[in-house]
C-alpha cells in the first residue's frame, strides 16, 4: 500500500530514516505487511556503512575473546549465528528470478593466523573462534597454510595456522542494496530520496519528521536506522538524547582492486579481528576484483573523505600480508564507511521514552549480518506482537553498559595500542614496547580514573578520548545524565 496525503503532509504508519541495510530492510519486512511505510535516505548513503562494507555474512570469524567474556557480547554472538541462518531464504525472497544465490561472491572463508599481529589479541582470538565453532557444532576444517587458494604473502607475513568456514560468505554490499530497494518498492513501500532533520512530536509522542525540504511526513512510529547520521535527529529531542549513548563514527577504509593478473580468490581470506579494528580481510568481488579491508578509527564525526595515511596502511597491509603482487594492481574505488558506535559500544534497540520514537542502530560491525533476524524482531514490536528475542537489555535509554571491568579495559586498550603499532612495521629497540607499556597503562588508568568512579567507556573509546576532547565530553555528559537519571 503506498502513501496518502494529508494537506501538505503525507502521511504513513512507520516511517524508517535510513537507505542502509537495516533501514531497507526494516522497510521491507513492514512492506510486506501491507504496512504504510517510507524509507528516507540520500541516493548515494553518505556516512552509511552498508556501502563501503566487504558485506561477510558471518558469525565466527568475528569472534573474540573480549566478546565472549559478557553476557552482552555472548548474546551478540548468538543473534548473528541465528541471522546466518536466514539469509538464503533472505536473499532468496529479494530475488524474483532466483534464489538470490548470484549476490553471494565468496565460496566460506579461510580465518589465517599470521606473525604480524600479537599473540594477546591474534592468537587469543583465533584459539576463541576455534573452540566456538566446536561449542556451537559448526563445521571447519584446520588447512595447512601453504595450501591457501590466491594467498602470497610475504615470508615476514605468511600465516602460521589456518582454518575453513565453509559456512561463512559474503555478499557484493551494492548488489544486496540495489535489490532490497526494489523489493521494498515492490511491495509497496516508498522511497524518499532525503535526510531527515527533525523529530515533530507533541504530548510526549512523535507525530511525524521534517525532512531536509523542510516537508513533514506524518507518522506515529519512526524508527532511526540511519547509523551514527540517527545522532543529528536524535538530538532534536534533547531530553532523550541527554540519557542514550551518544552515536560517534567507527570511520573505516576499503578498496576495490582490479588485480593485476585478472585473478581472485575463491574464498574470503582474513585475519582474525585485531588493533581496535575487524582484521585484515579480502573479499572476491567477480572475476579479477577483489575487496581489500578494513581500518577502522573513532571519530567523533561520520567522515565522507579517506585520510591518505588510513589509505596507504590498508593497501600496505593488503599487499605485504596477503598478495604481494596486489601493489601492481588497479586501484579501482576508495571506500568510506562508518560504522555506528554507542558510547558503551553496544547497539541501540527499541523504543525510547517518547512514545513512537525507535531505534535501530549501533551494530557497530554487525548491522548487515544481523539485518535480516533484526528487521523481523523489529517488525514484531513496532506490530506490538511477540517477539523471540530479548531486545530489552539493548533498549536505547540506558545507563551505560559495562562488559568490563575498568582493569579490564585499560589492560585491553594498552595491548591493541601496541599491536597497532606491531600491525604498522614499526622498528624500535626491543626493550621499548615494555617501556611503553607502562606509560600507557599509567595514562589510561589516569583517564579512565578522571572520567567516573563507576563507568568506563570500552576500550576504543578510551583510546580515541585522548585524542578527541568532543568524545571525552559526550562520555562526562552521557555519565552525569545517567547518575541523575537513577538518583531521581
Amino acid at each position: 500500500m503506498s502513501a496518502t496525503s494529508t494537506g501538505d503532509q503525507r502521511a504513513y504508519d512507520v516511517v524508517v530514516v535510513g537507505n542502509g541495510s537495516l533501514g531497507l530492510s526494516l522497510g521491507l519486512t513492514l512492506a510486506r505487511r501491507n504496512v504504510r511505510v517510507a524509507v528516507l535516505g540520500r541516493p548515494h548513503r553518505p556516512w552509511a556503512a552498508s556501502s563501503a562494507a566487504g558485506a561477510m555474512i558471518g558469525t565466527f570469524g568475528e569472534v573474540t575473546t573480549t566478546l565472549l567474556k559478557s553476557e552482552f557480547g555472548r548474546t551478540k554472538l548468538d543473534w548473528a549465528h541465528q541471522a546466518s541462518a536466514l539469509w538464503p531464504d533472505w536473499l532468496d525472497g529479494i530475488s524474483p528470478e532466483s534464489d538470490g544465490s548470484e549476490l553471494l561472491t565468496a565460496d566460506g572463508t579461510v580465518v589465517m593466523l599470521n606473525a604480524v599481529g600479537v599473540p594477546e589479541i591474534d592468537t587469543q582470538n583465533f584459539k576463541a573462534i576455534r573452540k566456538t565453532l566446536v561449542d556451537y557444532g559448526e563445521k571447519f576444517e584446520d588447512i595447512d597454510p601453504e595450501d591457501i587458494d590466491w594467498l602470497d604473502a610475504e615470508p615476514t607475513g605468511r600465516p602460521l595456522q589456518a582454518m575453513f568456514l565453509p559456512r561463512e560468505h559474503a555478499v557484493d554490499a551494492h548488489a544486496l542494496l540495489d535489490r532490497l530497494e526494489k523489493a521494498f518498492v515492490a511491495e509497496g513501500g516508498t522511497l524518499i530520496p532525503e535526510s531527515a532533520t527533525r523529530v515533530d512530536q507533541a504530548a510526549g509522542r512523535v507525530r511525524g519528521v521534517q525532512v531536509e525540504s523542510g516537508a513533514v511526513l506524518a507518522t506515529e512510529q519512526l524508527v532511526l536506522a540511519a547509523g551514527s547520521a540517527s545522532q543529528t535527529v536524535l538530538d532534536s529531542v534533547p531530553e532523550q538524547a541527554a540519557r542514550i549513548p551518544r552515536l560517534i563514527s567507527g570511520y573505516g577504509v576499503s578498496a576495490l582492486v582490479d588485480t593485476e593478473d585478472g585473478t581472485a580468490p575463491r574464498s574470503v581470506l582474513r585475519t582474525p579481528n585485531r588493533a581496535f579494528a575487524c582484521g585484515l580481510h579480502v573479499v572476491p568481488r567477480g572475476e579479477g576484483r577483489v575487496y581489500v579491508g578494513a581500518t577502522n578509527i573513532i571519530s567523533p564525526e561520520p567522515r565522507e573523505t579517506p585520510l591518505i595515511s588510513d589509505v596507504l596502511f590498508l593497501l600496505n597491509c593488503g599487499n605485504r600480508q596477503i598478495r604481494r603482487n596486489l601493489g601492481e594492481s588497479g586501484l579501482r574505488t576508495v571506500q568510506v564507511g562508518n560504522r555506528p558506535v554507542a558510547l558503551d559500544g553496544m547497539p541501540l534497540l527499541g523504543e525510547t521514552e517518547l512514545a513512537g520514537l525507535w531505534m535501530m542502530t549501533g551494530t557497530y560491525r554487525d548491522g548487515l549480518t544481523l539485518s535480516p533476524l533484526l528487521a523481523r524482531e523489529m517488525t514484531a514490536r513496532l506490530l506490538g506482537e511477540e517477539t523471540s528475542l530479548d531486545l530489552d537489555m539493548f533498549r536505547p535509554v540506558r545507563a551505560p553498559i559495562q562488559p568490563m571491568s575498568r582493569e579490564e579495559v585499560v589492560e585491553t586498550t594498552v595491548t591493541h595500542m601496541l599491536a597497532t603499532g606491531y600491525e604498522s612495521n614499526w622498528t624500535v629497540p626491543v626493550e621499548w614496547p615494555f617501556t611503553i607499556e607502562h606509560y600507557l597503562r599509567v595514562a589510561y588508568t589516569r583517564i579512565a580514573d578522571e572520567f567516573d568512579p563507576e563507568f568506563t567507556p570500552p576500550p576504543e573509546l578510551l583510546a580515541s578520548s585522548r585524542i578527541h576532547p568532543s568524545i571525552a565530553k559526550a562520555l562526562r555528559e552521557y555519565y552525569a545524565a545517567s547518575h541523575a537519571a537513577s538518583s531521581s
